[in-house]
């Protein structure tokens, strides 16, 4: 990762939340997912607080890098209808090496809907696909 990536930096991300992006799609093989309300998924807000962090951080990557989710804790506290746009903030509070820190929030038009931390590691994309590969082989 490039030097240029510093604590205080920010981004915002922007997002329309689809249909396919609400609770019965989220195990759709799931009868429990397929009874709830078709409203904005908790894991899919997840995701979602990840992708903002993923895009502030490109910038700032040396080529061949990703980086990879490896704590989150957030509060999904308010229900979004599909349709509405998200937008997610995202404030960089640590770099440590490999390891960032991200303070997360999400809003609808309406309310909050989520906000904790979240932390990614980098490291080279070459070098994480052999890790996967020896532990498919051992499966």
């Amino acid at each position: 990762m490039k030097a240029t990536l510093a604590v205080g930096m920010q981004h915002t991300h922007q997002y329309i939340v689809p249909e396919n992006k609400t609770v019965p799609y989220v195990f759709e093989e799931a009868e429990i997912f397929q009874q709830m309300p078709s409203v904005f998924a908790t894991a899919f807000l997840v995701g979602l607080m990840e992708w903002a962090c993923m895009e502030a951080m490109k910038p700032h990557m040396d080529e061949g890098e990703i980086s990879l989710g490896t704590n989150i804790c957030v509060s999904h506290q308010a229900a979004t209808p599909p349709g509405m746009r998200v937008e997610v903030e995202v404030k960089c509070l640590e770099v440590d090496g490999a390891k960032t820190k991200w303070a997360v929030i999400a809003r609808d038009k309406m309310d909050v809907i989520g906000e904790g931390t979240h932390e990614r590691f980098t490291i080279k994309a070459d070098k994480f696909v052999k890790i996967v590969e020896k532990k498919s082989t051992a499966a």
